[in-house]
This record gives C-alpha cells, sequence and structure tokens, in this order.
C-alpha cells in the first residue's frame, strides 16, 4: 500500500490516535498503549472528528479502524467512569454522547472495517462490532466482560452482539464474562475472517482498497441494506433491496460498469 498522499492535504495531529490516508483508503489506528487503547472520552472525540473528516473527503471510499497488536481496545475507560452516577449518564445520554464516536458510527455511509488484534473487550468489542465487518488476528479475543465490575454492556454489546452470535453464546459471554477466541468467533459469524496477525493490516487496507475502487453510491446502497436486513422483516428488507437496486440504474456507474463489462475491461467510476 502507498504511503498517506500529501496533496490530498495535511492530516490532523490527534493525541490518542494514528491517521493515514493509503490512495483512497482511510486508516485510523486507535494509540493509547499505555491503557491498552482504553476508550477515553478525549479518544471518543478524536476518534468522531476523524471519521468525520474521511465520510466527508470524496477521494476516500473505505476506511480501516485498526489498535495495537495488544488490544483493538480492552474497554471503556474505568477511572473516567468510577466517579460517575446515574444522573451524569443520564443527563449526557452517555455513551451516546452527542460529539463523540458512538453517536456518529450509526450515520456513516462509508464501509468501515475493524482490523482487530489482540484485546478487544467491553466497549472495545462494541465499537468494532459497529464497524461493517470484522477482520480478526489469530490473537483476537473477544468479549463482554463488564458484569464483573458491578455494570452491563451500554453501547450495543447486548444488540449487537445478540444478533451477530445468537442468544445463546452471547447470554453467556454477557453473564459470564467469558471471552472468544479467533477462531471461536469465526465459527460463531462474530468475525468475517481470521488471518495470522503479521497479515491483518495488510490484508485489511487490501480489501478497503478493493472496496474503494468500486463505485461509492452503490457500495452506500449495499451497506444500507444489509443494515436494513437486521432491522425489518424479510418481505420489508426485500422490497427496500428491490428499490435500491431499481435506483442504480439510474447512475451513470453503473452503465460505465455494464459497457466495461461487455468490453472486457476495467470499470473507470465516476461515483455518479
Amino acid at each position: 500500500m502507498n504511503e498517506s498522499n500529501p496533496a490530498a492535504g495535511a492530516l490532523p495531529d490527534y493525541a490518542h490516535l494514528r491517521v493515514e490516508r493509503h490512495d483512497a483508503v482511510g486508516l485510523i489506528t486507535l494509540h493509547r498503549p499505555q491503557a491498552l487503547n482504553a476508550l477515553s472520552a478525549a479518544l471518543l472525540r478524536e476518534l468522531a472528528a476523524a471519521l468525520l473528516a474521511f465520510e466527508q473527503e470524496p477521494a476516500i471510499g473505505a476506511i480501516v479502524l485498526t489498535g495495537s497488536e495488544r488490544a483493538f481496545a480492552a474497554g471503556a475507560d474505568i477511572r473516567e467512569l468510577e466517579e460517575k452516577a446515574y444522573i451524569d449518564l443520564f443527563l449526557s445520554d452517555f455513551p451516546n454522547v452527542r460529539g463523540d464516536a458512538w453517536g456518529l458510527l450509526g450515520t456513516l455511509r462509508k464501509p468501515l472495517i475493524a482490523a482487530v488484534a489482540g484485546h478487544c473487550l467491553g466497549g472495545g468489542c462494541e465499537l468494532a462490532m459497529a464497524c461493517d465487518f470484522i477482520l480478526a488476528a489469530d490473537t483476537a479475543r473477544f468479549g463482554q466482560p463488564e458484569i464483573g465490575i458491578g455494570t452491563m454492556p451500554g453501547a450495543g454489546g447486548t444488540q449487537r452482539l445478540t444478533r451477530a452470535i445468537g442468544k445463546a453464546k452471547a447470554m453467556e459471554m454477557c453473564l459470564s464474562g467469558r471471552t472468544l477466541d479467533a477462531a471461536e468467533a469465526e465459527r460463531a459469524g462474530l468475525v468475517s475472517r481470521v488471518l495470522p496477525a503479521a497479515e491483518l493490516l495488510d490484508e485489511a487496507l487490501r480489501v478497503a482498497a478493493r472496496i474503494a475502487a468500486q463505485s461509492q453510491p452503490v457500495a452506500w446502497a449495499i451497506k444500507e441494506a444489509v443494515n436494513v436486513a437486521f432491522e425489518t422483516s424479510l418481505a420489508e428488507g426485500l422490497r427496500f433491496e428491490r428499490r435500491l437496486f431499481q435506483t442504480t440504474f439510474a447512475l451513470d456507474d453503473h452503465r460505465e460498469g455494464m459497457r466495461a463489462f461487455v468490453a472486457r475491461r476495467a470499470p473507470r467510476f465516476s461515483h455518479r
């Protein structure tokens, strides 16, 4: 993969993230090594800013979110939460705080891939599940251990996890705090693929580059349709899919894609 492209404009400096461009792919790396990338309020605000910047940059077609070899994210920052009371969380609607990543993730149109190695626990597991799919290193471990500190998942752990792996396994994980290794997570349907740790980031960037090379409006429509499948009946989902499919025939990219196929050449999508 190419290094970040200076011609696209200078990237901002963040205290808790590392941000790069790789051609049409945006790469965001969580960077709080001393805390195993625990999700502090400051990190989540920076993550929202970085995601929104890539979302608004026309040259970026897909985004990869990753952490370190030791941890994607080991959970919430417990030191920040220790003294919080119910009224503090209620008034701010924590964790869906306006201006941080939790409030933004459900609105992104561009595909977002989580590349997970090491610990992916609590809020870290919820953050990975909020991405469009997860590529996991063989070192990854997933869990929702909040019950062990007297609380429960609050950013999708009981909801996305249940939809991903089913009631029985999600219930066991949330009630007992048991973690899944990468192989079990793949068998359960939580992750898309498991890769050797040394190959994880390169493969995530390759997959993201392949997605970014497609028609962006079509990629957005596919993402929306798959997400709708989790929230509607089959009949409603099929109707929604059919309407989106029909709209793709209004795109210049549709005509270019089919002409390129007939001519046996690579398509040159304009994202219109």
